[in-house]
């Protein structure tokens, strides 16, 4: 059943080069033609992105008889001759014109047509006041598509032109090349079907329905089969059966060289395992194997991993049986923010949010990471880091291959810094405004997000940093991190901070105090985040040191993932915002009401999106939704808190 090409070319999670890897694995499959696919009949009006299997050619011209190209009277070109605006032609009805309108025959005795807005009538019959040439607004058989031309080459992708092409020229249906079948078994014992009802160890499978929609935009029709449990022998059994309907076979997981890892040996007790672990990341543990003159997959589990891989090993199979080749992404330059470090020996694949910025592309590197699934919802193009290379430093100008049009980036705004639910609602209600403006945030803490937009690196960022001696919001902090930038300082909210804790409290916290107790376990804030200083702030004001604190050092990046972590009971309490508590059923303690404020620069504020954005803010709408969430005030949403190129009242 297998090939007869076995140990020699099996490297097990070897670091090899993806060129050789991708080498390697066509020349094993470039002996089994069997899986060059058939043909099929289709007709015409399902044959939208299929792809022709031979040249098509017209069946009829188009048009197929001379026809009139304007409603008007179809004349004999030579009894037009001699007319003028001085001296009109009476043309004699019944005998030297007839009506027609568009798309009507032309009587055989005339040979032209005259525009009714041309033409005058009378008693007699019509009045010409000028010639007209032979074929005038006629459409003569075969102007459009002569019968036996060809109309379309072999390998042509099906577009809704080409349909009405086919259509004209009398084709019915049209011989495409058949889709590739692609089975994809999905493993795993701690898989189960999407559902908000998970238990703790379940795993939602839905790297099936990524693939299955790939490989369709491909152009091939994948089907997923039942999960299969981690057990070699039922993972044989599925590939086996796969293997007599389907042309292709991904097993989703399994594929590194853990425990429950069965995937290289299920593949290599069946056939022959040319390719296992590629240098790159995500991706590393990827099988390239063939089984019964068929590739056979072995795709590993992170969703990441699994949508890169796809992408570099079964779509270029899916282009070769269908003898087509998608057009290359488009590929742009941009300025990189922040330096990239990566791992020497692997070509790493980054994905990254782009921006356009006082006129530069800029890129931002996402959250890293196989199984960091919102990396790939929110990237908006991919760089890769060299396999000889060690990273990319900051300011350095990379090639990015765009995932979004360029359009869609030109008008995206880049929000950095604090973290707050009511930028969702704001980018959402820009979009549906707009329809093409839209807002990226990065939670990376306020402090952060000032020196990042003094770096030119965001439009806009938002802070809530209070300065423990004066009580003030922001405004000493923005001085000191944009101290040569005009900006403008905006609120956005007013909101409530507190200490989050589980439903009924069950420790009964009741203050910052109780952060010291034995059972009580804390989530924090990164460094530079808002709600770190406030915290610091209320601990020094309590006479608290940080390590009398569990937890301390346990950090999220946003108001909400402290609320999922106090959810699961992985801890008992964080200091975050009454939403976040609302949102997620939980206990919230005040500690106090605080401003949060977005920074511009002063040469950013006027340009449309950001005009847009603050009419927003200031709109009974944002007030509406902002309210809803409980835990905001929302009379100062959008005032002028202050320019910092004027005097700051420091009683603020």
């Amino acid at each position: 059943m297998g090939s007869t090409r076995k140990s020699k070319r099996n490297y097990y999670l070897e670091d090899l080069p993806l060129k050789v890897a991708i080498s390697e694995f066509q020349n094993a499959l470039n002996n089994y033609p069997s899986i060059v696919l058939k043909t099929e009949m289709v007709k015409i009006a399902a044959a939208i992105n299929r792809i022709t299997a031979l040249p098509v050619f017209a069946k009829i011209s188009s048009p197929h008889y001379d026809s009139a190209a304007m409603d008007g009277v179809a004349v004999n070109s030579n009894n037009t001759n001699g007319a003028t605006e001085t001296n009109p032609k009476v043309l004699e009805s019944g005998i030297d014109f007839a009506w027609v309108n568009t798309g009507d025959p032309i009587p055989k005795t005339f040979d032209s047509v005259i525009m009714i807005e041309n033409i005058k009538q009378v008693e007699n019959g019509i009045e010409i006041r000028s010639p007209i040439p032979p074929y005038y607004d006629v459409r003569p058989i075969g102007e459009d598509i002569v019968e036996s031309q060809m109309i379309l080459p072999s390998g042509h992708k099906m577009r809704v032109y080409d349909l009405g092409a086919c259509a004209a020229c009398g084709i019915t249906e049209i011989e495409v090349r058949k889709l590739p079948k692609i089975a994809i078994i999905p493993t795993g014992s701690e898989l189960i079907a999407p559902t908000h009802l998970a238990k703790a160890g379940q795993i939602l499978e839905y790297n099936s329905l990524m693939l299955s929609s790939q490989i369709a935009e491909w152009g091939g029709s994948a089907i997923t089969f039942p999960v299969v449990p981690d057990n070699s022998e039922k993972i044989q059994s599925s590939i086996k059966s796969a293997l007599k309907d389907y042309d292709l076979v991904i097993v989703n997981a399994g594929s590194s060289a853990g425990a429950k890892d069965y995937t290289a040996h299920a593949i290599r007790s069946l056939g022959d395992v040319v390719v296992h672990g590629v240098a790159i990341k995500p991706g590393h543990p990827v099988i390239l194997g063939i089984v019964s003159r068929k590739p056979v997959i072995g795709i590993p589990g992170y969703p990441v991993s699994a949508i890169t891989t796809s992408e570099l090993f079964v779509k270029p199979i899916i282009e070769k049986a269908l003898g087509v080749q998608t057009v290359s992404r488009h590929k742009v330059k941009a300025r990189l923010t922040r330096k990239l470090v990566s791992q020497f020996g692997n070509d790493e694949f980054i994905r990254l949010r782009l921006a356009r910025i006082r006129g530069d592309l800029v890129a931002t590197a996402i959250q890293r990471g196989a199984g960091v699934i919102m990396s790939l919802v929110e990237a908006d193009g991919i760089t890769k880091i060299p396999k000889l290379s060690e990273g990319i430093d900051s300011g350095s100008d990379i090639e990015v291959e765009l995932i979004k049009h360029i359009d869609e980036i030109n008008n995206t705004l880049v929000m950095v810094g604090s973290h707050d639910l009511t930028i969702d609602i704001l980018s959402n209600l820009l979009k549906k405004q707009t329809l093409k403006s839209k807002i990226t945030s990065s939670n990376i803490g306020s402090i952060a997000g000032l020196i990042a937009l003094s770096k030119g690196e965001a439009h806009i960022a938002g802070c809530h940093l209070l300065e423990p001696i004066t009580g003030n919001y922001n405004l000493d902090y923005v001085k000191k991190h944009m101290p040569k930038i005009p900006v403008s300082v905006i609120t956005l909210v007013h909101r409530d901070q507190g200490l989050i804790v589980e439903d009924g409290n069950p420790l009964n916290i009741t203050s910052i105090a109780d952060l010291t107790k034995e059972d009580v376990r804390y989530v924090n804030r990164q460094r530079g985040a808002g709600t770190r200083v406030l915290l610091d702030y209320e601990l020094s004001k309590n006479r608290i040191t940080s390590d009398q604190v569990n937890g301390y050092t346990k950090e999220e990046y946003t108001h909400l993932a402290v609320a999922a972590a106090i959810k699961s009971r992985t801890v008992n309490v964080g200091l975050g915002i009454k939403s976040a508590a609302i949102t997620m059923g939980l206990g919230f303690i005040p500690i106090v009401k605080e401003r949060f404020d977005l920074v511009i620069p002063s040469d950013q504020i006027e340009i449309e999106p950001i005009k847009t954005m603050l009419e927003i803010i200031r709109s009974e709408q944002f007030k509406i939704e902002v309210n809803a969430l409980g835990g905001y005030d929302t009379k100062e949403s959008g005032d002028l808190v202050c320019k910092l190129s004027e005097p700051v009242n420091n009683n603020d």
